[in-house]
This record gives structure tokens, C-alpha cells and sequence, in this order.
């Protein structure tokens, strides 16, 4: 459990507070490339407790600047896209993305006042269908070469939901391998797809074994999580997920098979008690069939960007479903069972109220180096996974496992040779 000063250093990312300076080194994806196409209207958007618009310049390029007007603190996302930037509709202060004041129309032609002005502006890379931002001050670090977002966009499928909770319960419920035996199991077959190495799909081997073993490895970018549940036959089944800091998680999906592609999942403070979850899906060897997902997404993201199961119709469960067809009774969308568990313990966690066991091992490690970096960072120091140099930005020790080995492989040490044999040719 945490007492509450140690809980307040891990949920509080605002400006001024310890962890939001730690946040501020990083870059975060704040929306979906989707939601701002050519000539769209400029987006509102909270991020880290900060009231911000982003918005596409005529020349397509991306800018996130302060929401209020430097002038009279007008919202700017009412204003107009032109001439190179985003007009105030008040008294007609134009911005460039880069928050230079381009022009101040009711001043005197002679005037230079605009040039004593400086609007907040944070910098913005758009890659892989995500546009992301770099909320901190002074240089930002290199973008870290995650080889997912280098694959082209009929390879990849994205969707994004607001949560009514806090940052850290939903990071905490992607590294937490043992609810899969539990939350998300179907009782009627969906997924035929055999593990790797196997006859049986994944959820068939979580109910083998619901008492896996869990490890830990600190790693460059974080954690490396292993799961070994034992099978039947006398074999081993390994599933490796990664916390990448520093609120993301790369996990088996539905393109889970060695070599061919994950899942990743960040989670984005808005503000204390509200958080954005982007899900990221590819595969690196064929396009996706994305129709149906999309349609089932459509069908459980409703137009306000919140899940349509939410706590006041109490995410739908439906008790007869229970008996037939799944675990939760909340459908078949898995996000919508994770909404449900990280947003009922309230919109920020008490963690003084826990009891935490031996499943819990990649949380207490995920908190521990949290509560480290952000310390570091108090200290002047730079916290994990910020990269400086081309040299050091290689992230291809980032890996996904789900699949059987022998009972005898050393999973920790040779886990890279022993999947080598099932990796698509």
C-alpha cells in the first residue's frame, strides 16, 4: 500500500507538482491524427492540467498553444485558420504554431508590441496516425524510434477514450497479468487462434493456470514483465508485457502472434482525475481487416469520446450474459471491462485502503520506479527513457511474447533464442 504523500507524487501531474515535472520531460500523444484532418476546426484539449487548442495551420503543420488568448484570455479554438496561424475572433491576434504573434490589428502600424508577447506554444510530432507533444521547457529529447509507428496506416488501427479516473489506475491495470484469468474471459469461443507453440488460444491456457508466476526485469525503457503459467502437458506458457514509461504498456492483442505485431496503450493525464487512453494496434506483416473493428469501436465510444458502458447505466452488464457468454457480463470490448475496473475505485485511487499480494509484483515495481524517477527529476536529474542521442535510441529490445516453450528454457535469460523457432518465415 502507499500512504497518501507518496499516492499524491504518483496521480498529481499538474504544473508546479513534482510529477508534473517529471511528465514534462517526456512526449505524449494528444490526439488522433483523425481528429484533426486538413481544415478541421481547431481541437480543445487538456492535457497534464493544462487548458490547451490544437490546431492544423493552412500549411498542414500542427500546433498546441495555450487555450486562452494572451490578449483579453479569449478560448482559441473558436478562432479562425489563416494565414499561417489561428486567428482570435475578439480582436483578431494571430498565433503561429510556434506561439509568435504574428499580427495585433487594433495596434498602431508602428507598433511592435507584438513582439514583446510570447503565447504559450509547445512543440508537436505527428507519427504513426498520433500527434504528439512535448509539454516540458528547454530542448525536447529525441522522439524514441518505436518501430510501430514506422509501419504504414493499413497496418495500424487506433482509437481513443476519455476515463473518469486517474492516470495511474488505468497504467496500472495493463500490467497486471493475472486479471486475464478473471475480467476478460468469453465463456462462449470467439478467438480460435492458437497460441504460438500450442492447440489452444491464450484464454483457454489463462483458466490452465490462474496462479502464474510473475517477474520483473528493470529495464532502459522501464519494465519487462513476465507471466509463465504451467501447462498440462508439462510445458511452459510464457507471455511477456512491457511498462514503458512513462504511462505506456505494450501487450499481446488481437495481432499477437510472434513477429507479426502488438498492442499499445498509453495513458494520458488530463488532469487529475480524467485521463485519455490512445490504443494503438498493428501488424507488421499484412494490412489489417480494420471495417469490423472500427465498426465495434464506433459501436462502444459514444460522440463524446467516453465509453457508452459507464457508471450510471453500470457499464450495461447484463446478469444473463454472465451465465452464457461472458465472464463480466459488459460484452465482449475488452477497454469497456477495463474502464469498469480502474474507474470504480473512485477518480483517484486511495491506495492506503489495499492489500496487496504476490500477483501484484509488476505494479509495486512500476510504483517504486515511478516514485524513483520522479524524485531524480526533483533532483535535476533526467528520469529513465528520455533519449539525448541517435546512438542511444534503439528500441528494439522492446518485445511481446505469448508462447509455449519448453519446460526447461531459461525464459529470462534465453527468452530471444527459444522464440526465435516461432517467428513467421
Amino acid at each position: 500500500m502507499l500512504g497518501p504523500e507518496e499516492n499524491a507524487l504518483l496521480t498529481q501531474t499538474g504544473p508546479g507538482t513534482p510529477g508534473g515535472a517529471f511528465m514534462r520531460r517526456y512526449w505524449h500523444p494528444v490526439a488522433l491524427s483523425d481528429e484533426l484532418p486538413p481544415g478541421a476546426a481547431p481541437l480543445p484539449r487538456r492535457i497534464l492540467g493544462e487548458d490547451l487548442v490544437l490546431f492544423r495551420n493552412d500549411a498542414g503543420c500542427v500546433g498546441l498553444l495555450g487555450l486562452w488568448c494572451s490578449h483579453r484570455c479569449v478560448d482559441l479554438s473558436y478562432g479562425r485558420v489563416e494565414n499561417g496561424g489561428l486567428r482570435c475572433l475578439y480582436h483578431g491576434w494571430l498565433y503561429d504554431i510556434t506561439g509568435r504573434v504574428l499580427e495585433t490589428p487594433a495596434e498602431p502600424p508602428s507598433s511592435t508590441y507584438k513582439e514583446k508577447v510570447r503565447h504559450p506554444a509547445y512543440p508537436c510530432i505527428e507519427k504513426g496516425g498520433l500527434i504528439f507533444a512535448y509539454l516540458g521547457t528547454g530542448e525536447p529529447p529525441l522522439f524514441p524510434a518505436y518501430e510501430a509507428l514506422d509501419y504504414p496506416e493499413e497496418h495500424r488501427f487506433l482509437a481513443r477514450a476519455f476515463l473518469r479516473c486517474n492516470w495511474m489506475q488505468g497504467l496500472e491495470g495493463e500490467i497486471d497479468p493475472s486479471h486475464l484469468s478473471y475480467l476478460h474471459l468469453p465463456l462462449q469461443r470467439k478467438d480460435t487462434r492458437p497460441v504460438p507453440g500450442s492447440t489452444k488460444p491464450a484464454d483457454e491456457l489463462y483458466k490452465v493456470d490462474v496462479q502464474p508466476r510473475l517477474e520483473v526485469e528493470e529495464t532502459h525503457y522501464g519494465l519487462r514483465c513476465f507471466t509463465i503459467r504451467r501447462i498440462a502437458s508439462g510445458e511452459q506458457y510464457l507471455r511477456i508485457t512491457n511498462f514503458i514509461l512513462p504511462h505506456m504498456s505494450a501487450i499481446v492483442g488481437s495481432e499477437g502472434r510472434i513477429g507479426q505485431g502488438y498492442n499499445l496503450h498509453w495513458h494520458v493525464p488530463v488532469d487529475d482525475v480524467t485521463h485519455l487512453r490512445f490504443d494503438f494496434v498493428f501488424n507488421s506483416v499484412r494490412p489489417l481487416d480494420k471495417a469490423p473493428v472500427a465498426a465495434h469501436v464506433a459501436a462502444e465510444i459514444g460522440p463524446d469520446g467516453y465509453y457508452v458502458r459507464r457508471p450510471e447505466n453500470r457499464y450495461l452488464q447484463d446478469r444473463e450474459e454472465m451465465k452464457t457468454t461472458t465472464f463480466s457480463g459488459m460484452g465482449d470490448y475488452f477497454p469497456v471491462h477495463d474502464a469498469f475496473v480502474v474507474e470504480s475505485p473512485g477518480p483517484i485511487h486511495d491506495r492506503s485502503r489495499e492489500h496487496l499480494g504476490t500477483s501484484d509484483v509488476c505494479i509495486i515495481n512500476a510504483r517504486k520506479l515511478l516514485l524513483e524517477s520522479i524524485r531524480a527529476v526533483a533532483r535535476g536529474e533526467d528520469p529513465p527513457h528520455i533519449v539525448r542521442s541517435e546512438a542511444a535510441n534503439d528500441m528494439s529490445d522492446i518485445a511481446v511474447v505469448s508462447a509455449i516453450l519448453p519446460a526447461d528454457a531459461d525464459y529470462r535469460t534465453g527468452w530471444r533464442e527459444a522464440v526465435k523457432a516461432l517467428m513467421p518465415t
